[in-house]
């Protein structure tokens, strides 16, 4: 399969060319103006976005541990141009948790679906402080063989867990855990000192930045200056309402192609305004705000990466910078850029089409179109 007459995304900027795939793999990046079988008609032609952070869509959340749900979730990303997803779970306690693990485990892509690359743990190793929309109760220390337990029943999927550094025992945790897969901090009080130890124990990512812990101030500079200064990974959640344009604008100066969008979607993303569930709590969305019920509390987002890439080069960020924010940096965080994220020879076929204004086309997973 040629897909012709492209704006393609290489390295990080745009080149008119061509892509040939077989077997769901890139097999070769031309010129323009080859023989093809499709016509991009100078569209851009981008790798397929990554979410290495979403619970739910279309009323589904991964930690319902429900079969027929992944399915739903797996059309919405790949209708968004999503093509591989970490399934994120809340925190919960490890009897609810493990069937879930096994259910994810159990997955088959739907043939118009996206993919699961893996789980994101977020929790249940967090602070109470902190913890933001997860169920106080279900909070637990950090535990290395819990996380063993849990990343067994899953059948070794596991690719990030957020962890709060302060906790007790969460450095040997990380120690531990951070030859498996991405360790994450967030949902934390941690201090810039306690994050730095974190980051050299072996954490390399920050989850949600900004939210679910301290400030970044002038003498305290926390989480997000250690971020900086260790040169980690760190998430923002672009749906206009977790993070103000002009912090989004900030980050991106400050931490550059280390930048990852998350959606941190919900079960109502996809759907109308209303009563919710997250985690055991009841959540409420109005006008695509969702919160703890009763409260202002943000319980997550209702966007995913599509609107979320469309927003934040409206907010000002270069459409290179976003794109990388959505595909290639969330690919490295959690050590699937070999296999996904940019647009290279011995990669999947995982490919979207945009036209001039950001919207969708069409989606390829493993060279196979879905969209």
């Amino acid at each position: 399969m040629v897909i012709g007459n492209a704006t393609l995304f290489v390295n990080g900027a745009f080149q008119s060319g061509s892509i040939t795939f077989e077997h769901g793999v890139i097999t070769g990046i031309g010129a323009a103006d080859v023989p093809c079988d499709v016509d991009a008609k100078g569209m851009y032609l981008v790798p397929g976005f990554v979410d290495v952070h979403t619970h739910g869509a279309v009323n589904q959340d991964f930690s319902d541990g429900n079969p027929d749900g992944l399915p739903a979730m797996s059309r919405y990303y790949a209708q968004h141009g999503v093509t591989s997803f970490l399934a994120t779970t809340m925190t919960l306690k490890e009897e609810v948790l493990t069937p879930a693990m096994k259910t994810i485990a159990g997955f088959q892509r739907p043939v118009d679906g996206a993919k699961c690359a893996g789980i994101h743990l977020e929790g249940p190793f967090l602070s109470y402080a902190k913890r933001g929309a997860q169920a106080a109760e279900n909070l637990h220390k950090p535990d290395a063989a819990m996380f063993h337990r849990l990343n067994e029943a899953s059948g070794g999927q596991v690719k990030l867990v957020t962890v709060a550094p302060e906790e007790e025992g969460a450095i040997p945790f990380i120690e531990e855990v951070s030859k498996t897969c991405t360790v994450s901090i967030g949902h934390t009080t941690a201090s810039y000192e306690t994050a730095c130890a974190a980051y050299q124990a072996g954490a390399s990512h920050a989850t949600h930045l900004f939210n679910g812990m301290p400030s970044f101030l002038h003498r305290e500079p926390g989480v997000i200056g250690a971020a900086f200064d260790c040169g980690a990974t760190v998430e923002l959640i672009c749906d206009g309402l977790h993070i103000h344009p002009a912090v989004i604008r900030a980050t991106h100066q400050l931490f550059g192609d280390h930048l990852v969008i998350i959606s941190d979607s919900l079960r109502c993303a996809g759907m109308p305004d209303g009563e919710y569930e997250l985690g055991g709590q009841p959540i409420e969305m109005k006008q695509g705000k969702a919160t703890l019920k009763g409260s202002d509390t943000l319980a997550g987002s209702s966007s995913n990466l599509l609107q979320e890439l469309k927003n934040v080069v409206a907010f000002g960020l270069p459409l290179e910078a976003a794109l990388t924010a959505v595909t290639l940096s969330p690919a490295k965080a959690v050590r699937l850029d070999h296999q996904i994220g940019s647009l290279v020879v011995g990669k999947q076929a995982d490919l979207v089409l945009l036209d001039s204004e950001l919207n969708l086309h069409s989606v390829y997973v493993d060279g196979t179109q879905v969209l």
